[in-house]
């Protein structure tokens, strides 16, 4: 056992077990750790921000002068962004609205277009390809050494049960029908592949938590009170 003599060790452990805490009741030790990390996370990101993304696109351009026409377009968004701290004052706080509707109204027409090809687009693609990909399976076989009779049947039938797990997951969203009989059993069957789906993820994320705190552990036991981990 040998503990850390280094300062910013001793920070960083008495942080985290301030947060886990927590896990004993709510105490003022936990609310000063998150006030804290809330507080750094603002001003980190910030400079980030700051130095990234004004400083280079904004700022740099305006004091460089006037080169052609579109040094003037720099004006729109130092415009907009005085007016977003128009919030901060009662009588003038109106004017924040332009900037917010503006951005609320680029950011949405973004995400459709991110949304609609990376999501919608690729995912009718992924499930209009053909049921066994003869190049697929081939390669695969030359990886692994299956059959190809077997590589194609495992192959077709997991294809097959990613196409019906998308019918009936769609089907029992969709609400203009009455979920009775042939479409209330189709629904049904969705509804076990959503459940499979949210047991998945939820196993993923309750996998990759239990990592951050193994982690954790290992700094507490390893780096600060010196003991040695076997693994």
């Amino acid at each position: 056992m040998n503990i850390s003599t280094e300062i910013w060790v001793w920070v960083s452990a008495l942080l985290t077990l301030a947060i886990y805490s927590y896990l004993y009741r709510d105490n003022p030790v936990y609310k000063f750790a998150e006030y804290l990390f809330v507080g750094l996370a603002a001003g980190y990101y910030f400079t980030i921000y700051y130095r990234n993304t004004l400083v280079p696109n904004l700022f740099n351009p305006l004091l460089a002068g006037p080169k052609d026409l579109t040094y003037f377009w720099y004006i729109v968004p130092l415009a907009l962004s005085v007016l977003l701290l128009s919030r901060f004052i009662p009588s003038f706080s109106w004017l924040s609205r332009w900037p917010i509707g503006f951005m609320v109204g680029a950011f949405a027409g973004l995400a459709i277009i991110g949304n609609a090809q990376g999501d919608l687009i690729s995912q009718v693609q992924a499930n209009l390809l053909p049921l066994v990909d003869p190049a697929s399976v081939t390669g695969f076989n030359n990886a692994v050494g299956i059959d190809d009779k077997v590589l194609g049947f495992l192959w077709m039938f997991g294809n097959i049960l990613l196409i019906v797990g998308l019918i009936t997951t769609l089907i029992f969203f969709f609400f203009s029908l009455e979920h009775k009989g042939s479409v209330g059993a189709t629904a049904k069957v969705g509804v076990y592949f959503l459940m499979l789906s949210f047991g998945a993820s939820f196993g993923f994320t309750v996998m990759s938590r239990i990592s951050l705190l193994l982690e954790r552990l290992r700094f507490l036991y390893g780096d600060w009170l010196g003991f040695t981990i076997v693994r």
